[in-house]
């Protein structure tokens, strides 16, 4: 007789402690659908960059800098919940840009507001960094396009933003404030296209999606599904 501990026959106690049963006929999968945060995304992205460049082009007046800090700040908090709720659909990539422009929403609204000394030239820096990281994105997401195009419009416009916080030269300020401008026009369509699609459940506007992100939109539910025990929070480590 057998007894609960012993292996069954033919198997060694080792293989026996190494054994796990199949588990998926016992595992439910509990999916919390959510509409499309990018929208309100590029939303602030565009609003915010709108407002920037005016205060570059010197639409606004030189004591502006005050209200046009109060006035981006809420782009912070906006961008802030889009990351959360992108991290949350699992899309790294719009998480990550998304919690990345919330930070320099916040961190130029700092500096405009309190005006400290060397605060341009840091923000220079934050610029120039940010361009960098905007490249380095923009390098693997030219599968969705209409990030892609926005990231394509930030690497100049940020890169030019830090040269006129390191130089000071009126002309850089108004290309700076030009392409801040083109930024926020490449977001107000990256929005509304978004919009729409979601909202009809169809591409209506160009967006340019390919491979994973066409799927994602375009594929049946055996290919969201492709893959799931492999995604963030259903395997045992990020």
């Amino acid at each position: 007789m057998n007894h609960a501990s012993d292996p069954p026959p033919g198997r060694t106690p080792q293989a026996a402690r190494h054994f796990e049963p199949d588990l998926r006929r016992m595992t439910r999968i509990t999916l919390r659908p959510i509409a499309s945060p990018m929208p309100v995304g590029f939303f602030a992205v565009a609003i915010a960059s709108v407002i920037v460049a005016s205060l570059q082009l010197g639409l606004l007046g030189d004591d502006a800098h005050l209200a046009v800090a109060l006035t981006i700040l809420p782009a912070f908090v906006l961008q802030l919940i889009v990351s959360v709720l992108a991290f949350g659909a699992r899309d790294v990539l719009a998480a990550t840009l998304m919690a990345c422009f919330s930070g320099t929403w916040l961190a130029s609204s700092l500096v405009l507001a309190f005006d400290p000394p060397a605060g341009a030239r840091v923000l220079g820096v934050l610029s120039l960094v940010f361009a960098l990281f905007a490249l380095m994105m923009a390098s693997v997401a030219h599968r969705k396009r209409s990030m892609w195009l926005v990231l394509c419009v930030a690497v100049p416009r940020f890169t030019v933003a830090a040269l006129f916080n390191f130089t000071g030269a009126t002309w850089i300020g108004h290309l700076s404030g030009a392409l801040g401008m083109l930024l926020a026009v490449a977001a107000l369509y990256a929005a509304f296209a978004l919009m729409l699609e979601d909202m009809r459940g169809e591409e209506v506007l160009p967006v340019g999606r390919r491979g994973p992100a066409h799927e994602a939109v375009e594929g049946n539910l055996a290919v969201q599904l492709r893959n799931l025990e492999r995604q963030a929070g259903v395997r045992r480590t990020l």
